[in-house]
C-alpha cells in the first residue's frame, strides 16, 4: 500500500526548500516598493511554514518504494508549482489564481508561456521569481532535493529516474546523490558564464541575471517585451544562441568534458550529432526562404541564418525566445519551425519535447524492420550510443511517442472549444505540452495566454506538468492497480 505519511514528509521538504527560495526576491526590491516586500515575506512564510509542518508532522525515516517515488515526484512538482503561484498573488500582480498557477507552473516547468501583458512594469523582485522558477525547474526540483538534503529518508535513485527526462539516461557516478550534486554544480558553473557573458556583451547586471537563469533553463522568460528582441546586438543573439545549444545538450556530456577537459563525449554521442545537424538543416532552410528575392551580400546571409538559426535553436531546445514574429514569415519557414516544436533537446538536458534519441529509436526501429521484410530470419539488436536496447525501451519509446500525440490532440481539441482558430488550439497544445513557451497565430511570439478563459488554463497547466514529467510518472498515479499491492 502507499504510505502517505512519507509522501507527505517528502513533500513538506520540498516546499520548505521553495520557501527559502522565494527570499532571495528581497534582494531585488526597490526602495518604494513595501508591498512588494510584505507580499514576498508572506508568500514565503506561508511557504516555509506548510513545509515544516507536512516536515515535522509526518516524520519517518523508512525509504520510500519504487510506487511512491511517482507520487513524490508528480506531486512534488504540483505543489511546487501551487506554493510557487503565492508571490504573484500576494505582491498584487496578478488577482487571479488561474493566471498566478499558470505563470507559476510555466516557470518550473521551463515552458515560458505568460499571462503577463507588460512584463517591463512588473516589479524587479517578480520578475527574478519568474526566472528564478525557471531555473530551480530546469534540472529538475526533485534533483535539487536529492543534492540539498543528504538524508531524505527516501530511495534517491527512484526518484531521480522517475524525474529525469529523455528515452536513456547517464549516471555520472554510482551514487544517484553524486550524480544529481555533480549535475547541479555543473548547471550552476555554466549559468554564471552565461551570465557573464551576457553582462558583458551589454545587457544589465539583472537582465543579464534573470535571462541567464532562463536560458539554460530553456525556459524563456524575459525581462523585456520584445524578449531578445529588444536587443539589437548580433553578438549577443549568436551568445544565445550558443548557451541555448548548450542547454539543450545532456548536462552529464558537459560534466564529463570539465572532469576530463576534453570534447570527445560530444564527438561519440550520437544524440548530440544528430541534435546539431537537425538545428543547422532546419536553420539553413529557413535561411533560404527568408532571403528568396533578397540581395546575395555575406551581411544579408550573416543576418537571415542568424535569425533562422536563433529561432529555431529557440524553438527546438524549448527555450521559447525570439528576436523576430515568425508569424509573418513564408509557410516554408513557417512550417519547418514548426516541425522543430517535436523535436527538443538532448535527454538529459533542460529542455522539454520528444528529444531526438527518441526519433532514432523509432528510425532504426523502422529499418530494422524492413529489413527483416527481406531476412526474416536474421538477428537485428538495435543499438544506441553503443549500447543493445532491450525490447522494453523500445516499446515505451513507441508508447510515449503515441501518447504524445493523443495528449496534444485532446488538449488542441478541449482549447479549440474556447474559441481559439485551429492554428492558435494546436500550438498552444503543442508548445505546452512541450514546455515550449510561444506558438503561432493567437499565443504566437508577440502575443500571451492572458486571453484564454481559466478553464482553457487549467488544461494547459497540466499539460504543462505531464510534459516536464514525460506523460508515465503522471499517468500511472491514474492506473488503480498502483495504489494497491
Amino acid at each position: 500500500m502507499i504510505r502517505a505519511k512519507l509522501i507527505l514528509n517528502a513533500l513538506g521538504k520540498i516546499i520548505f526548500i521553495i520557501g527559502i527560495a522565494m527570499l532571495t526576491c528581497l534582494f531585488w526590491v526597490g526602495n518604494d516598493e513595501e508591498a512588494v516586500v510584505k507580499g514576498i515575506l508572506l508568500a514565503a512564510a506561508l511557504t516555509i511554514i506548510s513545509g515544516l509542518l507536512l516536515t515535522l508532522g509526518f516524520g519517518n525515516k523508512d525509504s520510500i518504494n519504487f510506487k511512491e517515488s511517482f507520487a513524490v515526484v508528480t506531486l512534488g512538482w504540483l505543489v511546487a508549482s501551487i506554493f510557487g503561484a503565492l508571490p504573484f498573488l500576494t505582491t498584487g500582480v496578478l488577482d487571479s489564481f488561474a493566471d498566478a498557477w499558470f505563470e507559476s507552473m510555466s516557470g518550473f516547468t521551463t515552458t515560458g508561456a505568460s499571462v503577463f501583458t507588460d512584463v517591463e512594469a512588473c516589479p524587479r523582485a517578480v520578475l527574478f521569481w519568474r526566472s528564478l522558477t525557471q531555473w530551480l525547474g530546469g534540472i529538475g526540483i526533485i534533483a535539487l532535493f536529492i543534492a540539498l538534503i543528504s538524508n531524505i529518508g527516501v530511495r534517491a535513485n527512484q526518484l531521480f529516474k522517475a524525474e529525469v527526462p529523455g528515452p536513456v539516461s547517464d549516471k555520472i557516478s554510482p551514487r544517484i546523490r553524486e550524480t544529481a550534486r555533480s549535475l547541479w554544480k555543473t548547471y550552476v558553473v555554466i549559468s554564471l558564464i552565461c551570465i557573464i557573458t551576457f553582462y558583458a556583451l551589454g545587457m544589465e547586471f539583472f537582465d543579464a541575471l534573470c535571462h541567464g537563469f532562463a536560458t539554460m533553463a530553456t525556459g524563456g522568460f524575459s525581462t523585456k517585451n520584445a524578449s531578445i528582441g529588444f536587443y539589437h546586438n548580433p553578438w549577443l543573439q549568436w551568445a544565445v544562441t550558443f548557451f541555448m545549444i548548450v542547454a539543450g545538450t545532456n548536462f552529464a556530456l558537459h560534466f564529463l568534458a570539465f572532469k576530463k577537459r576534453s570534447l570527445a563525449g560530444y564527438l561519440k554521442n550520437t544524440e548530440f550529432k544528430f541534435y546539431l545537424t537537425i538545428i543547422f538543416v532546419a536553420a539553413f532552410l529557413i535561411a533560404l526562404d527568408l532571403n528568396h528575392g533578397g540581395g546575395g551580400s555575406l551581411a544579408v546571409w550573416e543576418e537571415k541564418f542568424r535569425i533562422a538559426c536563433f529561432q529555431v535553436v529557440s524553438i527546438l531546445t524549448t527555450t521559447g525566445y525570439a528576436t523576430v514574429d515568425y508569424n509573418l514569415w513564408p509557410p516554408l519557414a513557417g512550417a519547418v519551425l514548426l516541425l522543430m516544436m517535436f523535436v527538443g533537446g538532448c535527454a538529459g538536458s533542460t529542455s522539454g519535447s520528444i528529444k531526438p534519441g527518441r526519433y532514432l529509436i523509432i528510425l532504426r526501429r523502422s529499418l530494422i524492420e524492413l529489413r527483416k521484410m527481406v531476412h526474416p530470419k536474421a538477428v537485428m539488436p538495435l543499438r544506441f550510443g553503443g549500447k543493445v536496447l532491450n525490447e522494453d525501451l523500445i516499446i515505451n519509446v513507441q508508447q510515449f511517442f503515441f501518447l504524445y500525440i493523443l495528449i496534444l490532440v485532446i488538449g488542441m481539441i478541449i482549447i479549440s472549444t474556447l474559441g481559439l482558430d485551429f492554428v492558435s488550439s494546436l500550438t498552444a497544445s503543442a508548445t505546452c505540452l512541450g514546455n515550449i513557451g510561444p506558438g503561432f497565430g493567437l499565443v504566437g511570439p508577440t502575443q500571451n495566454f492572458s486571453f484564454i478563459p481559466a478553464v482553457g488554463k487549467y488544461v494547459l497547466i497540466l499539460e504543462m506538468l505531464i510534459g516536464r514529467l514525460e506523460i508515465y510518472p503522471f499517468l500511472v498515479l491514474f492506473v488503480p492497480a498502483f495504489w494497491h499491492e
